[in-house]
C-alpha cells in the first residue's frame, strides 16, 4: 500500500474527493449530495434547527425528525463549502514573483488580497452561503452532536427503535460519558437486539478502516492489516485537511481593534478551530478515544512490518511513532534494535528518518498549538472574563436549545414518562487493543 498521498492541487480531483467523503448512505444523508443539493431545502441552518426544536417541544415528532435531519445535512453542506472554496482558494498568490513584492508583508497581503477575492467568488456560486451565516453556538452544538440527542428520543416516540439507537450511538460517539444517553441506550437493549443498529452515522471511512485493521492485526493477518492501515492514514490526512479548511469561514466581530490585533483576533479563532481538529477525529473504540490516534496507526504499522521481516518499512513507522511519544522506552528500545542490525537488513541512515507525511502533520500540529497558546497567553484582553450585568440577562442570542438545557427540564419531564431501570447491566464499552 502506497503511503499517504499528498493532496491533489487540482480544483476538479479535489471536488470530486469532497464527494467521495462527504456523500454517505445513511439515514438523514441518504439523499445528500455536495454537487446538487435541492433548492427546496436550502434554508439557514439556525432557521431549520430552530423550527425541528420548536416542533419538538410541541411533540410533533414527525416534522421535528425532518427538520433535525434537514439541519444535519445543511450543517454538512456548509462545512463541505468551507472545505472546498477553501482548499481551491489556498494557493493563490503564492507563487506571483514580482519584484514590487520583495517586502515580506506586501507578499503576505498580497496572498490574503488575492485569496479573498477567490473565495468570493467560489462562495458566490455556492448556495449555501446565499443565506445566513450561523452563529458559532450554532455551529457548536452540532460539533457536539446535539441534533442526536433530539432524534434519539423523536424516533422513539415515532417507534422507530431502530433509528432511535443509531442516533443515541452517534451521539455517544462525541459524549461517551453522558449519563442521559447510556440510560436510554440501556433501556433499547431491553427491548430487542441493538448490536446491528449501533451504528455511527458521523462516522468517517478511516476510523471503520482502523478498527478493521486492529481487528486483523489480532486475527494474524498481517498483510491485510498493513493495507488497511495505510490507507487509513492516507484518508486520515484528508479528512484532517478538510477540517482545517472548514475552519475558515465567517468570523464575528466582538469589538472594534486596531488593524492588527483584529487580524490577530480573527486568526486565533481560527486557530482555536483547527487545534480541535486533531481531537474532534480522533474515533471512539468501544466508549474509548483512542488518544494519540495518529502515532497509534504508526505503532501498528512499524509492528506489523516488522511481522513480516519488512524492517526498511518498520523503521521509518517507528521514527514517525517517536515524534508525538519521544519517551516511549519501548519504542526507542525498536530503533536500537533496528539500528543494532542495519547492515543485516540493509538500512541506511534516511530508513532511520519519520515519514515525511508524519513529519508535517507533526510540525503544523505543533505550530499550530504554539501559536494559539501565544495568543491565549499575551493577546487576550484584560477584561475578556468580565461579565457586565447586561450580558446575564436572556437576550434573543440565546441558542434555540437553551430552554431545553439542565436538571428537570422538558425533556427530562418526557423521559419520566416511559423510564424504567433496564434488566442489562450498562455498557460502558472495551478499550481497544
Amino acid at each position: 500500500m502506497e503511503p499517504h498521498r499528498k493532496n491533489a492541487s487540482k480544483t476538479l480531483v479535489y471536488f470530486y474527493v469532497c464527494a467521495a467523503l462527504f456523500v454517505a448512505i445513511k439515514a438523514q444523508y441518504e439523499k445528500y449530495s455536495f454537487r446538487s443539493y435541492p433548492q427546496s431545502e436550502l434554508m439557514p441552518l439556525e432557521t431549520a434547527y430552530g423550527y425541528a426544536l420548536d416542533q419538538y417541544a410541541a411533540e410533533n415528532w414527525k416534522d421535528s425528525i425532518k427538520y433535525l435531519e434537514m439541519s444535519l445535512r445543511i450543517h454538512r453542506l456548509l462545512k463541505d463549502s468551507e472545505s472546498f472554496c477553501s482548499h481551491n482558494c489556498s494557493k493563490v498568490g503564492r507563487d506571483q514573483q514580482d519584484a514590487l513584492l520583495a517586502d515580506s508583508e506586501l507578499r503576505v497581503f498580497n496572498h490574503v488580497l488575492q485569496r479573498a477575492f477567490c473565495l468570493k467568488k467560489c462562495k458566490a456560486s455556492s448556495p449555501v452561503f446565499s443565506v445566513a451565516y450561523p452563529r458559532k453556538d450554532i455551529l457548536d452544538a452540532f460539533y457536539n452532536r446535539m441534533p442526536y440527542r433530539y432524534l434519539q428520543f423523536a424516533y422513539f416516540q415515532g417507534n422507530n427503535l431502530e433509528k432511535a439507537v443509531s442516533a443515541a450511538h452517534t451521539f455517544l460517539q462525541r459524549n461517551p460519558e453522558d449519563p442521559m444517553m447510556l440510560k436510554n441506550l440501556n433501556y433499547f437493549k431491553t427491548l430487542f437486539e441493538v448490536d446491528e443498529y449501533l451504528i455511527d452515522l458521523e462516522e468517517q471511512p478511516y476510523q471503520s478502516l482502523f478498527v478493521k485493521s486492529v481487528k486483523l492485526y489480532n486475527a494474524g493477518d498481517f498483510r491485510s492489516s498493513i493495507a488497511g492501515m495505510e490507507q487509513a492514514v492516507s484518508e486520515y490526512f484528508q479528512v484532517y485537511e478538510l477540517c482545517l479548511a472548514a475552519c475558515e469561514g465567517a468570523h464575528e466581530v466582538r469589538e472594534f481593534k486596531d488593524f492588527y490585533p483584529a487580524v490577530a483576533d480573527h486568526y486565533t479563532d481560527v486557530l482555536e478551530c483547527k487545534v480541535k481538529c486533531e481531537g474532534s477525529l480522533a474515533p471512539n473504540v468501544g466508549g474509548f478515544f483512542v488518544k494519540k490516534f495518529v502515532a497509534t496507526m504508526y505503532h501498528y504499522l512499524q509492528f506489523t512490518y516488522y511481522k513480516l521481516n519488512d524492517v526498511k518499512n518498520a523503521a521509518p513507522c517507528a521514527a514517525s511513532y517517536l515524534l508525538f511519544d519521544p519517551q516511549d522506552e519501548i519504542m526507542l528500545q525498536n530503533m536500537v534494535y533496528y539500528r543494532f542490525y542495519r547492515e543485516q537488513w540493509g538500512l541506511e541512515d534516511n530508513d532511520f528518518r519519520p515519514r515525511p507525511e508524519a513529519l508535517q502533520y507533526f510540525n503544523q500540529t505543533t505550530m499550530q498549538k504554539q501559536m494559539l497558546e501565544f495568543a491565549q497567553h499575551y493577546l487576550q484582553s484584560d477584561d475578556e472574563d468580565v461579565v457586565s450585568p447586561e450580558m446575564t440577562e436572556i437576550s434573543s442570542d440565546e441558542p434555540p436549545d437553551s430552554e431545553f438545557e439542565g436538571v428537570g427540564d422538558y425533556e427530562e419531564s418526557i423521559y419520566a414518562k416511559w423510564w424504567q431501570e433496564p434488566k442489562s447491566k450498562g455498557d460502558a464499552g472495551e478499550p481497544y487493543v
